[in-house]
């Protein structure tokens, strides 16, 4: 007589980090440390997380609170939450049509999703699967033509903002990406992937998605007189060559009819800068750890930052959101909305599509019961008297 077969239910996704686990199952090596990892020693990366563990909560107890108003007006577009989709590149090394599966997600939940330039899909295409509202961050990678040609196809595209983001004069030495191969791997040169490529053959699912998505990686929207679409291998020198400047914003307002955001904002000195050279919101950001290490997580600088301009201009967060407690705090702290990159990144590579959606419902939750607990029925009541705050953030 046979035994009998016990059914093992699949382990419940509960928040981010279960995601974060997901993806590293179903993930090559170098694609989930793509997502997960940081510049050189990665102190940026951990602090910009344990920044949200400094900050403690004042709750109003014995307060009745049946629901909860989450909905807030950035740059003019009404959100049903205070969530946009951070631009995350390559996301089709994720998921196949990784973007488009992001898009479609962020466009369900009535929320922005903002496409990097450094993308494998066409920006028309992840417009039409959002359906909702779009940005397009901008990278002058190609030289100014490339970058205005991909202005003039967003803004026929139905993209309502452009994020510049001002703090890649170079790429960050991400130690993870040279010792797995990233550069290699996809470079389509047989001799350079031959050492790397027993990390793609143990995930023979993922692998079997990447090529009958198209296999080598190129971006679509960075497109080269002559060449077409650069190569993922060449984006790296290119960055290099193509510095963004205060400068630059002048010919790229002229060229844009709308909203200027600037994404990479960290010092008080740049947010004045960013907002006398006409910026319509900023970004607090750096670059979730991947570029300059050792520099302030993003929610310290961020009561410097609005004491300074938050009168003049709406500020965002980007930078270690996992719960939305995180969120919480930085609305409290003077965020009009958060970005979050990675907590998405891990759902698309955990499961596509369904992997970014439960992503958002798990920050959603966790801002309901947040408030809730806190005794504050509305985002727009949050404010400072709700958190404590270490002594030394409010002094810079």
């Amino acid at each position: 007589m046979r035994p009998m077969s016990r059914s093992v239910e699949p382990p419940r996704v509960l928040n981010i980090e279960d995601l974060r686990r997901a993806a590293r199952r179903r993930l090559p090596r170098v694609v989930f440390d793509y997502i997960d990892g940081g510049a050189e020693d990665e102190w940026t990366l951990r602090a910009n997380c344990r920044a949200f563990e400094a900050v403690t909560f004042r709750p109003r107890c014995a307060v009745a609170v049946p629901s909860c108003d989450l909905h807030t007006v950035v740059l003019g577009t009404s959100l049903p939450m205070p969530l946009i989709l951070a631009p995350v590149g390559s996301c089709r090394l994720m998921y196949p049509r990784g973007e488009e599966a992001a898009a479609r997600a962020a466009g369900r939940a009535g929320i922005i999703y903002t496409l990097s330039t450094l993308s494998g899909c066409r920006l028309e295409d992840v417009a039409n699967a959002s359906g909702g509202p779009v940005w397009y961050q901008l990278y002058l990678v190609g030289g100014r033509d490339c970058a205005l040609a991909a202005i003039e196809r967003a803004h026929k595209a139905g993209y309502s903002a452009l994020v510049v983001t001002i703090d890649t004069p170079v790429a960050g030495l991400r130690e993870r990406d040279l010792r797995n191969g990233a550069k290699e791997l996809l470079s389509g040169k047989l001799g350079a992937m031959l050492p790397f490529v027993n990390q793609l053959l143990r995930r023979p699912r993922w692998l079997a998605a990447f090529l009958a998505d198209g296999g080598l990686m190129r971006f679509e929207n960075v497109v080269i007189p002559g060449k077409g679409p650069m190569l993922y291998a060449d984006v790296t020198a290119a960055l290099e060559q193509s510095v963004v400047t205060w400068e630059d914003l002048k010919w790229i307002r002229a060229a844009w009819n709308g909203p200027v955001v600037i994404k990479g904002v960290h010092t008080r000195e740049d947010a004045r800068r960013a907002v006398d050279e006409g910026a319509d919101a900023l970004v607090i950001s750096n670059h979730g750890g991947r570029q300059l290490d050792h520099v302030a997580p993003s929610l310290e600088v961020l009561p410097e930052i609005v004491a300074s301009v938050g009168d003049r201009i709406e500020i965002l967060l980007d930078g270690g959101i996992r719960r939305g407690s995180d969120i919480v705090k930085a609305l409290c702290l003077g965020a009009r909305a958060v970005m979050f990159g990675r907590a998405y990144a891990y759902g698309l590579g955990a499961a596509g599509n369904a992997g970014v959606a439960r992503a958002i419902e798990i920050l959603r939750a966790d801002l309901i019961r947040t408030l809730k607990l806190l005794g504050c029925a509305s985002i727009a009541e949050l404010d400072r008297s709700y958190v404590d705050v270490p002594a030394d953030w409010l002094r810079r």
